[in-house]
């Protein structure tokens, strides 16, 4: 059984729309309240994750069910430069890009990643006590903190990343 595919914006839309599905999912298939809480925390988690990682404005998100088994599926294209692609591929359970898993995969895995370019830094920015106080402007955190990729390992079976160029497909499998 396969959810409808339910498109993501970092505006908000969508976010609410794929944790209802998740929700209507499980409860469609009879999950208890824990495992159902299970599957939609997997859900916000893999969208913040995606956000925060790639910041990308558009994603396509999904449910598939075979049994007790499910699996989440988030789609989005970025431009990919080595510090997100380094991110991504350790929020894996295999710590691999799953699109390498043949030797022409490898191989073009190998390209992308000598093609990849650095990630941009920006050198003139201004101090937080100072940024705080200029109206709009928001104080980030430079350092992703991985909170996501870890409550997702710790209690998904199974998280893939395959990265194609831009494109990324993010998996969470879960069987109850």
């Amino acid at each position: 059984m396969k959810s409808d595919v339910i498109t993501i914006e970092n505006n908000g839309n969508g976010f609410g729309e794929a944790v209802e599905a998740t929700k209507k999912m499980a409860d469609f298939n009879g999950l208890s309240n824990k495992d159902s809480v299970h599957l939609q925390l997997f859900t916000e988690e893999m969208l913040s994750m995606m956000n925060i990682v790639t910041g990308e404005v558009k994603a396509s998100f999904w449910i598939e069910c075979e049994g007790n088994t499910y699996e989440l599926n988030l789609t989005t294209e970025t431009v990919m430069d080595k510090t997100k692609r380094g991110t991504l591929i350790q929020a894996s359970s295999s710590r691999k890009n799953e699109a390498a898993g043949s030797f022409l995969g490898m191989l073009r895995d190998a390209f992308e990643q000598a093609m990849t370019a650095d990630a941009d830094k920006t050198y003139y920015t201004l101090p937080d006590d100072v940024a705080s106080d200029v109206v709009g402007h928001c104080v980030d955190d430079e350092e992703y903190d991985q909170y996501e990729s870890s409550v997702l390992k710790k209690l998904a079976d199974d998280v893939k990343i395959d990265i194609r160029g831009g494109l990324v497909h993010m998996t969470v499998k879960k069987s109850f």
